[in-house]
């Protein structure tokens, strides 16, 4: 691909910082670029140098747009000259498949979309390149956004850069995949079920949820469909950034968040500030276990670890309370708000199947295999019952929030996994500590913090035996999502956080 003439000076910086650049921060990069010791050209083209060279392995890129990215990216330079700055002016960045970008395939995995190109850009991408973010690409997502693992027809399989042989998550696994490998600092994902934390965690690094419906949906939908200023998922699911380090989630949330445009003519967003700026000050909820499903011990090692360094550290940690809303309810009935709406649009023999299917269940069958059967089938009272309880939910969490500050869990049961393609989910299973149990029931940590509409940030706090990443979910107050960010900046400082996989230190 060509390029524009590079400065010499800046070619020799950029030469200089060789390899470190592909691992830098946004902030860090920013400063480069505001310096004028690299430019937006030479960032650009490491990050496609990257890609080329390192993507066959992890095939995390899977829509690319060199040379628009490289167009855009002359454009940066040009402005950075005239003096102009902007909090992402010449950063090179990716995002999710699912999101439309004006031009770009959106498939979301799926053979029916593969001729399919919008044209316009989703809110969240046009927010973005207002900014001056560089889009290079679009990244590997799971069939349909709905799996905990990034394969399709269509892309095929994305590994993880830790150990390619297995997962790098789902859905928003290519996301995750290409900040670990370097490829780029920033990625936008989307999240219902855990799919940017997931990935954020078996890929080690760090991804926010935002509070419900704070960052416009309008053109994350699915293909073919007209891109409404709308939430078909009723708030459950959201659009949030994904990053290597707090810092760069939390510019990002800035640059996102906000009302859509109509909605705008009205409000205004104005986030509070984080509760505190030191660790010490933090009240913490720890959880680690869950009513459903185990937590690899592993996991647990990890958390108890840094409960106690969190202790030392002079913050108030607890293990349990009283306050905690119901656990295993919450994951029911994430369960059957989900599979409900994803069911919308299905042809008469799949609910035939269902009513068949429900017939077979016993009355007082509370599993969440039971649940999932059941959903498709919900009325419009039984979802008005639902959305009752997500409003009580809400003032739960709210009560609990008045006595701490953060809430610490697992955002997984396990870390990565080795790829488990069957096409029926429900004949998955996975293995905690030697104990086979559903693959399925591997939901119920992503169901802690979305029925409430809560915002969580996920981030690595360590590693499994064999070397492979395990983060934690921070979730805090609704529409405090700085709380929970700023609480993981602290973490990073203190304690540590990304590291780059040893396979991709080339």
């Amino acid at each position: 691909m060509g390029s524009a003439p590079p400065n010499p000076a800046s070619a020799r910086n950029a030469r200089a910082a060789g390899q470190d650049l592909h691992y830098r921060s946004v902030s860090e990069l920013r400063a480069l670029l505001d310096a004028r010791k690299v430019s937006a050209v030479e960032l650009l083209e490491q990050s496609v140098r990257r890609i080329e060279a390192l993507d066959s392995r992890i095939n995390a890129v899977v829509v690319r747009d060199f040379e628009r990215g490289l167009a855009t990216a002359v454009q940066a330079d040009a402005a950075l000259a005239r003096g102009e700055r902007g909090p992402l002016l010449g950063i090179p960045m990716t995002v999710k498949e699912s999101f439309n970008v004006a031009g770009l395939p959106t498939t979301w995995g799926l053979p029916a979309g593969r001729d399919w190109r919008p044209a316009e850009d989703a809110v969240a991408a046009a927010r973005l390149k207002a900014a001056g973010a560089v889009i290079l690409g679009k990244t590997n997502l799971a069939i349909a956004i709905a799996d905990w693992q990034s394969f399709n027809p269509i892309y095929g399989t994305t590994n993880n850069p830790w150990d390619i042989t297995r997962t790098a998550g789902g859905s928003s696994g290519g996301s995750a995949a290409a900040l670990a490998a370097g490829y780029v600092p920033l990625e936008l994902g989307s999240d219902l079920s855990g799919s940017t934390r997931i990935p954020a965690h078996l890929c080690g690094v760090f991804a926010h949820k935002p509070t419900s419906n704070l960052v416009p949906q309008r053109g994350h939908a699915p293909l073919r469909s007209p891109a409404l200023a709308t939430d078909l998922t009723s708030g459950l699911g959201v659009c949030g950034p994904m990053a290597r380090t707090a810092a760069d989630l939390s510019l990002a949330l800035d640059v996102l968040a906000g009302p859509d445009e109509s909605d705008a003519l009205a409000y205004r967003l104005t986030l509070p500030p984080a509760r505190h700026g030191a660790l010490k000050d933090f009240r913490v909820l720890m959880l680690d276990s869950h009513p459903l499903l185990p937590v690899a011990s592993e996991i647990r090692a990890a958390l108890d670890q840094l409960a106690g360094r969190l202790s030392a550290a002079g913050a108030k940690v607890a293990r349990s309370s009283a306050l905690l809303p119901d656990l295993a309810e919450t994951a029911r009935l994430h369960t059957r708000m989900v599979r409900n709406f994803v069911a919308f649009g299905r042809p008469p023999e799949f609910f035939k199947q269902h009513q068949d299917e429900v017939a077979a269940l016993k009355p007082d069958d509370d599993s969440l295999k039971a649940w999932r059967t059941r959903a498709p089938l919900l009325n419009h009272h039984q979802w008005m019952a639902a959305e009752i309880a997500r409003a009580r939910l809400r003032q739960q969490w709210a009560a609990l929030f008045r006595e701490f500050d953060v809430v610490l869990c697992p955002p997984f049961s396990v870390v990565a996994f080795p790829h488990d393609q069957k096409p029926d989910q429900e004949q998955r299973t996975i293995d905690i500590d030697g104990e086979t149990h559903p693959y399925l029931s591997l939901i119920v940590w992503s169901t802690v913090a979305t029925p409430p509409g809560l915002p969580a940030t996920v981030m690595p706090v360590g590693r499994s035996k064999a070397g492979l990443p395990i983060g934690v979910q921070i979730i805090g107050p609704l529409f405090e999502d700085r709380t929970p960010l700023v609480f993981a900046g602290l973490l990073e400082r203190e304690f540590g956080g990304f590291v780059r996989p040893p396979e991709l230190q080339l």
